[in-house]
């Protein structure tokens, strides 16, 4: 979940609501797969005032924020220590029979300020924290030290190029391997702004390394490819399903899927017949995403590449998302 400086502001908030649609479901059931600090949540139980919310995030210091801002909202919203990847289970023990599918989910992809923020997270190049990356840092799964520093030259010059779109990726990589062993961020950094072969930018040299090793760290591609389909399946009809991403990478992958999943047909264009069977189950609510205004950004410039892209559910296909 990306977030402003401040974790308590959320990123879109006006739009998310209204794409939603939330005042239209006073007594909704929604889903917040990206937590966070509980800004959004806040925000739809607040405009749905009989409405029910459950929230999901890996980060145990995000969900401990999320309690406190959630807790006057008391048994209308129930929190989860889970990836939106398990949203699948936990919908489908709490929805009453009666109700045929979610009214709305909200996926605010990426990273939060307060993970940035914190250097012993170790997301931030400019700040000197251990090589971690992990949103869920109790998890034991696979950190940014053992890639950087287990790795091989051409496993990361994929990862650099693939998740970063660096393309002095093989540079960088053998310099990094060069440097090992290598502990904190800053180390990491100073490794690669002296590689970079490329002109001066805007951004710092490590900017898109850093992003690539946080990306595979996480499996945050994986994550969302595997859920997209898995979440319109979880929507009544008329459910809308809202994504805001922050980069190209995850902005693609959310477009690619929502455009797949509103074609009634995949065959190629001069297949007389139609012989893939697929059937479209949303209807695209943006065709184009929506960006923050000139205010919001000035506010909060980190809002800057954030993008909303909504879909609503044609038909009701069980829960299972198939």
């Amino acid at each position: 979940m990306n977030a402003p400086a401040d974790p308590h502001i959320p990123v879109l908030l006006e739009a998310v609501l209204a794409t939603l649609r939330v005042t239209e479901c006073p007594a909704g059931y929604f889903v917040d797969g990206t937590v966070g600090a509980g800004g959004h949540a806040a925000a739809i139980l607040s405009a749905a005032p009989q409405a029910r919310l459950r929230g999901l995030d890996r980060d145990p210091a995000a969900l401990a924020l999320a309690r406190a801002r959630l807790a006057p909202f008391g048994e209308r919203v129930t929190l989860h220590h889970a990836s939106y990847e398990h949203m699948a289970a936990l919908v489908s023990a709490w929805l009453p029979d009666a109700v045929p599918g979610l009214d709305g989910i909200l996926l605010d992809l990426g990273m939060s300020s307060m993970q940035v923020d914190d250097p012993a997270r170790g997301f931030a190049f400019l700040l000197d924290g251990p090589l971690d990356m992990r949103f869920d840092p109790t998890s034991g799964d696979l950190t940014a030290a053992e890639i950087v520093n287990t790795w091989d030259a051409e496993a990361l010059a994929d990862v650099l190029y693939r998740y970063g779109e660096e393309r002095y990726a093989r540079h960088i990589a053998r310099a990094i391997v060069a440097a090992r062993p290598l502990t904190s961020t800053r180390q990491l950094a100073d490794v690669v702004a002296r590689a970079y072969r490329g002109p001066r930018e805007k951004i710092h040299p490590a900017t898109r390394t850093f992003q690539a090793l946080r990306i595979a760290v996480n499996d945050e591609l994986g994550a969302i490819e595997r859920t997209l389909p898995v979440a319109i399946g979880l929507l009544r009809p008329g459910g809308r399903l809202a994504v805001i991403s922050f980069h190209s990478l995850e902005d693609r992958l959310v477009k690619q899927t929502f455009k797949t999943e509103a074609t009634d047909c995949l065959c190629p264009p001069r297949q007389p017949v139609c012989t893939c069977g697929h059937v479209a189950r949303v209807r695209l609510v943006t065709r184009k995403p929506i960006r923050p205004d000139d205010a919001e950004i000035a506010a909060n410039p980190r809002s800057r590449s954030a993008r909303l892209r909504v879909v609503e559910r044609l038909s009701s296909a069980g829960r299972t998302g198939k």
